[in-house]
């Protein structure tokens, strides 16, 4: 499945960045992405809401730049949610 064709999200694990700064949304981001490898989870959903768009440039950043995300967008249905795929454990 491709992630544009992904309709609902909620069944995906989900990480919630409001009221984190940069620095542990980050860090919250890359363990987040550890613990659903481990437990087999394929796609995630993060949460970073709107805002001025500080955690939707570091969501994507922690994204791009992780060798175990296959690929990540925003999910068409919330621009303040991005979902991603990750490499299979």
């Amino acid at each position: 499945m491709k992630l544009s064709d992904v309709i609902f999200i909620n069944n995906f694990p989900t990480l919630d960045l409001h009221g984190y700064d940069r620095d542990t949304a980050r860090v919250k981001i890359l363990e987040f992405i550890n613990d659903n490898i481990a437990v087999g989870k394929e796609y995630i959903t993060i949460v970073h809401g709107v805002g001025s768009g500080i955690l939707r440039k570091e969501t994507d950043m922690v994204l791009k730049n992780s060798k175990k995300v296959i690929e990540h967008q925003i999910f068409r249905g919330n621009s303040g949610c991005t979902i991603a795929r990750l490499i299979k454990k």
